[in-house]
């Protein structure tokens, strides 16, 4: 009999090949994208230092839609680069997360670029 892995088994494996070719830097740090069901979440991350430079989630008071869909993604895209450009932050390396570069993923990155981010 076969058995199907689980989905987040299959994206966790995923995003650690993508991870084996992609590092952030202080001078390009890593733009780190997570989706649950409930929320939306992103990180500037420095992996030389360890450091998470920046975030912006759905979490956040400034977010006024707090659920996991499209609009959500553009609202967090939106923040995570004024908050990427307030620190001093021009070009990133995207993250996708394992996730498919499609929906929501796709609409925070375009957000983000739209922001001031170069990626």
């Amino acid at each position: 009999m076969i058995k199907k892995e689980a989905k987040s088994v299959s994206r966790v494996r995923r995003h650690a090949r993508v991870r084996r070719k992609i590092s952030g830097t202080a001078e390009c740090p890593r733009l780190c994208v997570f989706r649950s069901n409930t929320g939306i979440y992103a990180q500037v991350i420095d992996d030389v230092a360890g450091k998470t430079l920046a975030s912006a989630s759905t979490l956040d008071k400034e977010v006024k839609t707090k659920a996991s869909n499209i609009e959500a993604a553009k609202e967090v895209g939106a923040l995570i680069a004024a908050r990427a450009t307030k620190a001093g932050i021009k070009a990133v390396v995207f993250d996708r997360g394992g996730y498919q570069y499609h929906g929501k993923i796709q609409a925070l990155a375009e957000a983000a670029r739209e922001g001031g981010l170069e990626f």
